[in-house]
């Protein structure tokens, strides 16, 4: 069912291990999950997964060898590592005890945006907890596709891909190599653009949003930038009570995605 790995220069273990680098994920489309959870959930959306390391520790636990046949019987390469050499594919304190390297479901701008309803444009997230929680919460809003603008975080980074819990191979990651041509395609779309912001009038439960709202979320530190903004056809703000100067980004995310939600499934 599966072969043992015990050199580092071993070179299957090799390649896995160069996943853990960006270059390496974007130029083989494929990235690292850790935890017995995620890769069934991974399983169960039917993402192609394609090699698993795991060590002898995993196999304490209820469940965990049928789902290492499972994977074997799907033609999965399973590998069975030392702990010192595990230790060298993960950076979490508590691991389960087990990764796998799955292929990343590709998806185009011109493809995908004609047929979406809610679409969410990330302008330069760079916090990879941010990142993730914003990943998983369009996921449980409804939001068809994840439009990321050059400047973004990794999505699948071990800290971003931790945050989804497992929402990223639910959503539709749309990557813009340009990011004006992507804004001037959501457009062409169809789209309305709307734009968080502290320096407007309106606030977000004033007004109804269209059937097809393309919400953009900016840079946890400076904000949308001004040509988007120019290119947005709403501008809206979230009330202030307290102190504090301004949201989190993914609360501000979650906040509004949730009232556009109302108007385009519920109206």
């Amino acid at each position: 069912m599966y072969i043992e790995i015990k050199s580092k220069d071993n070179e299957k273990f090799k390649y896995v291990k160069s996943l853990l680098k960006k270059k390496h994920r974007n130029l083989e489309k494929k990235f690292i999950v850790e935890g017995h959870r995620i890769i069934k959930q991974a399983l169960e959306v039917e993402a192609e997964v394609e090699t698993v390391m795991f060590i002898e520790d995993y196999l304490r636990n209820d469940g965990h060898e049928q789902l290492l046949m499972h994977l074997s019987e799907g033609g999965v390469n399973i590998f069975k590592v030392t702990k010192a050499l595990f230790d060298e594919l993960t950076d979490t304190q508590h691991s389960q005890g087990i990764v796998a390297v799955v292929r990343a479901k590709e998806y185009t701008l011109e493809a995908e945006l004609p047929k979406a309803r809610f679409a969410l444009v990330l302008d330069r997230i760079q916090d990879p907890g941010n990142m993730g929680t914003i990943i998983r919460t369009a996921d449980a809003a409804g939001v068809d596709v994840v439009v990321l603008l050059k400047g973004c975080t990794d999505p699948y980074s071990s800290k971003v891909l931790r945050s989804t819990m497992g929402s990223v191979f639910n959503m539709k990651l749309l990557f813009a190599d340009e990011s004006k041509v992507a804004v001037e395609l959501i457009k062409q779309s169809g789209f309305t653009l709307v734009s968080s912001m502290l320096d407007t009038s309106t606030y977000y439960d004033e007004i109804e949003f269209p059937q097809k709202t393309a919400l953009v979320i900016g840079n946890e530190g400076s904000g949308i930038e001004d040509w988007i903004l120019e290119e947005s056809g709403v501008h809206v703000k979230i009330p202030i009570y307290g102190s504090a100067e301004s949201l989190n980004a993914a609360i501000a995310a979650g906040i509004l995605m949730y009232r556009i939600a109302g108007f385009i499934y519920c109206k």
